[in-house]
């Protein structure tokens, strides 16, 4: 992911053009890289932590550079750790997470399967950052993720949409953006705040039966906003303010899953509430 000035550059860009965005091959290489670190199919789960985690990126990431601090943090304390890239769009490299979101659950479906398969696990966790912590409740809901998930922590989760602080409102005056906007960068028409797809994915509730859900939220976050509308209700819910863990924590949209250590201790308390310690400032040096 990229800070956050740089970000909303081309975020703006696409959400008023819906123009192409290109980077130079080597670093799309670098991204598709097969060996990132992790994304070892021969690690085998431990009696300790007896379920691998998948890594979804948000929008406009990839499955290394999201990860670059919590998938070795995790690691270190002993995961088996794997991470997708998902709704690519044709001649667009290294930013992906911008194909429709529904297609984007099937590839999440597709990815589980097979980390299922070569770890033997019967179930795995999901830690998702922005539209990878939204994305994945798609395919709990409808496309039988909650057999086979046991736990969804959403990094700044787009799970009620955005109005990007005001900014979506906006789009209904300029005419033709909304089509352009749902035709080139479906995943962005999609997580606007009151789009068809979030409709759907909501109704009836934001929680499945049987599945743990937690939500780690920034009020600093410019992203999805406003900030509140990441949180879920339901059976089976926590969520997660960073700043009533770290009064002090500054962290926005992006640097809360790119490298906030107070929000990975958090994550993995939520992958093992039964050895979960307390969360403090003091936590990013953990």
């Amino acid at each position: 992911m990229l800070p956050w000035k740089r970000l909303l550059r081309p975020l703006a860009a696409l959400l008023l053009t819906a123009a192409a965005v290109t980077v130079p091959a080597s670093a799309a290489q670098a991204a598709g890289a097969a060996d990132s670190g992790w994304n070892d199919y021969s690690c085998k789960p431990s009696a300790a932590h007896p379920r691998p985690v998948v890594l979804v990126h948000g929008t406009l990431g990839n499955s290394v550079d999201n990860w670059l601090g919590l998938a070795p943090y995790l690691q270190i304390r002993g995961y088996c750790v794997f991470s997708l890239d998902y709704g690519r769009l044709e001649g667009v490299p290294f930013f992906h997470g911008l194909g429709p979101v529904e297609k984007s659950a099937l590839q999440l479906r597709d990815f589980v399967d097979r980390v299922l398969a070569a770890t033997g696990a019967a179930e795995t966790d999901v830690v998702g950052h922005s539209q990878g912590g939204m994305m994945p409740r798609w395919y709990l809901r409808f496309l039988g993720g909650a057999d086979k998930v046991n736990a969804l922590v959403g990094i700044a989760p787009s799970n009620h949409g955005t109005d990007l602080n005001g900014f979506t409102r906006l789009l209904p005056y300029f005419p033709g953006a909304e089509h352009l906007l749902s035709r080139n960068t479906p995943a962005l028409a999609d997580q606007i705040a009151g789009s068809d797809f979030l409709r759907r994915l909501n109704a009836g509730g934001d929680t499945v039966p049987g599945v743990r859900y937690t939500v780690i939220a920034t009020r600093y976050d410019e992203v999805v906003t406003p900030w509140r509308s990441q949180y879920l209700s339901g059976p089976g819910v926590r969520n997660v303010l960073l700043q009533d863990l770290c009064p002090v924590d500054v962290s926005g949209h992006v640097a809360i899953g790119l490298m906030d250590r107070i929000a990975f201790h958090e994550v993995a308390n939520a992958l093992d509430p039964a050895r979960a310690t307390p969360t403090t400032c003091a936590s990013a040096f953990g």
